[in-house]
């Protein structure tokens, strides 16, 4: 420990405390744009001066650790003249069209600008003129509104370990791009959309798909139909200042019947029904040794994409159980039409996801489009959805709650946990565990697989036999296992796991990239939390005990893994080695 001064406050401080974090512990906030909890500290914007007394020396708050006996000056007039010149500056090569802005009042820049009061510019305005890039489908780079902090370089490299965004050029022709100036689509992107949720300005944000969906909802000729992923529910609150992790479940399904859905259904309910497939897939591998070991979850979208273009002898490990949001947009354009007699042709499957790939898996491949139409028809993130609510003048957080349509709307404590990193490993191990044993397990919660720590390693027994399991959240943390699958296989060593789950987001789906701006571990800490609470608020906690599940295999699918729901319910992958690195 040591002592410091800031503002004339006397401050004990632990080695390697910044100025910035020792600030904060005494409740001064530093404003900064380039620094993010969630990765390393860049100095690039210069917001964050500082100066120690009795010394013209400025120093940047955010990566200068603080040391025993300085005296630090966080706030006067010259320092404030200074702050006030550097956001005139970065305005200086910053277009004026806040109002037609994706982060139009939800803008790190636009307050900061506030805040500071600035009205006039003193400094020559020169604004490239790049184009959007629009290519991925999914997330939108506009190169223009981009104030070089360097954040979403530092999380597609080192978070995400994906490197599809670089800085191009020097000086004030820095700009953002995909190495080699090539076009997003045509990069190692796989459209995780963590670039646009640390973002702090408008430079990169998702795809807005709003307007698809007010048309639809006003075609009467249509029968629109959402589902809501198990994510949602703890964030949506944050739009309208509630705190993260509230659970808003039934104010959902209220809110989307007034805005006009003829069906509410939940991603919760298919989240059990892809667990009855996976479940099914692990004890033909693990029990029957029919398939090879590990099996490796592919719920996640940006996973896949990212396997399919730098892990590709990892094909065959990959479960064909498709994720649930492509399960759900398969029966609402069979099973559904069938049971309420409707043309197929009309039914419109809107999905509200937490993830910007989402709107990319919709048409992956051919099997997205297994029921003789495109299953999937939009998707929306919890952002757009936010949106759509304060367009549509409903006072969300007041409304009474309501139920979904039974029919694919009610889930388990099982389907809910999939929102958060270990949830589909847990959820499937419940359910595995019981196909095997035919008993239930006496205490449901695999507590190993929990928590943001990056990798997972444990194992459980079933009927004596040790079942080795891995989970990994944050693409950055995936080589380490699957290395050790490939020295495994090499080596004709035993395995190191035989079951896998990747998520791509930290966190999982509730750190997605479609989620609300301000994601940090605290904000992802409280998502987890608000499912886990969900989950042990459930009655029934098993996939495999969903009467609503049971149900649409006794009328319609049969068995798990039958020839329908193969057709139906899994898919694909596709080897794409010109990515490889």
């Amino acid at each position: 420990m040591g002592k410091a001064i800031i503002n004339g406050i006397q401050i004990d401080f632990s080695e390697g405390t910044t100025i910035l974090d020792a600030a904060k512990k005494v409740h001064i906030n530093i404003p900064t744009l380039c620094k993010h909890e969630d990765v390393k500290a860049s100095a690039a914007c210069g917001i964050c001066v500082v100066k120690l007394n009795n010394s013209s020396k400025m120093l940047r708050a955010c990566c200068t650790p603080i040391e025993e006996g300085m005296n630090i000056i966080t706030h006067d007039p010259e320092i404030v003249s200074i702050r006030r010149t550097v956001l005139e500056l970065i305005l200086s090569n910053h277009p004026n069209d806040c109002l037609k802005c994706g982060r139009n009042n939800n803008c790190e820049l636009q307050e900061l600008v506030a805040d500071f009061g600035i009205r006039d510019e003193d400094f020559e305005k020169i604004v490239s003129d790049l184009p959007k890039d629009e290519t991925t489908k999914a997330i939108v780079l506009e190169p223009s509104k981009c104030i070089k902090c360097g954040r979403c370089v530092e999380v597609c490299q080192e978070t995400q370990n994906v490197w599809a965004l670089s800085f191009l050029d020097r000086g004030v022709e820095t700009r953002i791009s995909p190495a080699g100036d090539i076009k997003l689509a045509d990069s190692p992107c796989v459209r995780c959309g963590q670039c646009s949720a640390h973002c702090p300005t408008g430079a990169i944000f998702e795809q807005d798909n709003t307007k698809e969906v007010w048309n639809a909802l006003e075609d009467q000729d249509k029968h629109c139909v959402v589902q809501i992923a198990p994510a949602v529910r703890v964030a949506v609150g944050e739009g309208f200042g509630l705190k993260p992790g509230v659970n808003l479940t039934r104010k959902l399904y209220a809110l989307l019947r007034r805005l006009g859905f003829k069906a509410v259904f939940d991603t919760n309910f298919s989240a059990d029904l892809t667990i009855m497939e996976e479940a099914s897939e692990f004890i033909q591998r693990f029990v029957y040794k029919k398939g090879p070991l590990p099996l490796i979850t592919t719920c996640c979208p940006s996973w896949v994409d990212f396997m399919e273009k730098f892990n590709t002898d990892m094909i065959e490990h990959f479960s064909s159980a498709k994720s649930p949001q492509e399960m759900l947009g398969a029966m609402a354009k069979t099973y559904y039409p069938q049971k309420k007699d409707i043309d197929p042709a009309k039914v419109v499957v809107v999905s509200i996801m937490p993830c910007t790939a989402k709107k990319y898996e919709i048409s992956r491949s051919r099997d997205m489009f297994a029921s003789g139409f495109q299953d999937t028809d939009i998707v929306l993130t919890t952002r757009e959805l936010i949106r759509m609510i304060k367009q549509a003048g409903i006072d969300f957080i007041n409304l009474p709650d309501e139920d979904p349509d039974h029919i694919m709307g009610d889930y388990t404590g099982a389907g809910v946990i999939f929102g958060a990193t270990g949830g589909v490993m847990e959820a499937a191990l419940r359910t595995a565990y019981s196909f095997i044993t035919k008993k239930n397990l006496e205490k449901v919660e695999f507590l190993d697989v929990r928590g943001l720590k990056g990798i997972k390693e444990t194992s459980v027994t079933i009927e004596g036999a040790e079942v080795k399991i891995a989970v990994a959240h944050g693409l950055s943390n995936v080589d380490y296992v699957i290395n050790k699958i490939r020295k495994a296989k090499e080596n004709n060593e035993p395995l190191p796991y035989h079951f896998v789950e990747v998520m791509a987001c930290p966190g999982g789906c509730i750190g997605g990239g479609g989620q609300p701006y301000g994601v940090t571990d605290e904000v992802r800490n409280a998502r987890i939390k608000g499912i886990y609470q969900d989950d042990e608020g459930q009655q029934i906690r098993y996939s495999h005990e969903n009467p609503f599940i049971k149900k649409i295999y006794s009328e319609f699918l049969g068995s798990p893994l039958s020839e329908k729901a193969h057709h139906l319910l899994h898919t694909k992958y596709l080897p794409r080695p010109e990515y490889r690195k």
